[in-house]
């Protein structure tokens, strides 16, 4: 099979264009993946396959076959004689991937302290300009899509893209969740604000300085955990006090 010409999303209607390479399963599983990572599929919502292979103009076989890699990757529920669903996030595994994520992005903040031109910082300022802007829009999308733009940057800055292609492999359930704390009153600024400690360092080549201001900036998802769960219960799978204490147990300083 191949990929088709123009459908339209669930984000206002804007036509998605074919992508040279793959399957229209693939781009429907693109499509798919965005929104339910994006939150704008929410966790528990029902899928119908008719009414996704209309919107899209396509059979329902590719998407039967993008529901079923979607289920491998733990966003969908499909079960017998029932609807396929948005899988809730499953929080148990919340703590592992933050620890691994600050772990990574730790040392990367390090390493550019040590390996970042001034080209490298003028760019991570430009990114940081963007969020500022997204903020003053209410553009939580665009703040987002500069935020990924910007720790991605820092890993190019390192010396270590590489090192951001692994962290994308273990966050897809936590950008769901990073995803619910974005409305939280004050957390773009903070975030603004924080981005601008790690590049303040980095500019100034002071490594420790460095790794501790990515710390403070990732350990803002475990701080915010109970309050988003209890905002949204309804959104997670899990126990809730077995993942309080699970959190507890992360070192991020």
């Amino acid at each position: 099979m191949s990929a088709f010409g123009h459908f339209q999303d669930r984000t206002g209607g804007r036509p998605l264009a074919a992508q040279p390479g793959l399957t229209t399963a693939a781009v429907v599983h693109r499509a798919l993946r965005d929104e339910i990572v994006s939150m704008i599929r929410r966790p528990g919502e029902r899928i119908a396959e008719a009414e996704v292979a209309t919107a899209h103009a396509v059979s329902r076989t590719p998407v039967r076959e993008a529901l079923l890699r979607l289920a491998d990757e733990g966003l969908v529920e499909i079960a017998a004689r029932s609807a396929t669903r948005v899988a809730r996030i499953p929080a148990a595994i919340l703590p592992d991937a933050i620890f691994v994520r600050s772990a990574v992005e730790h040392a990367t903040a390090r390493a550019a302290a040590h390996q970042a031109r001034g080209s490298s910082v003028t760019l991570l300022r430009g990114l940081i300009e963007r969020q500022r802007e997204s903020l003053g829009a209410g553009d939580t999308n665009g703040f987002h899509e500069a935020d990924e733009a910007f720790h991605a940057a820092l890993a190019m800055a390192a010396g270590r893209p590489g090192a951001w292609e692994m962290v994308q492999q273990v966050k897809t359930q936590l950008d769901r969740y990073r995803r619910l704390t974005l409305p939280e009153a004050g957390r773009m600024l903070r975030v603004v604000e924080e981005h601008g400690a790690i590049v303040d360092a980095i500019e100034a080549h002071d490594a420790e300085k460095a790794g501790l201001a990515m710390d403070h900036h990732l350990d803002g998802l475990r701080r915010s955990l109970a309050s988003i769960r209890d905002h949204n219960p309804d959104y997670f799978s899990g126990d809730a006090a077995g993942i309080s204490a699970a959190f507890e147990t992360l070192l991020f300083r």
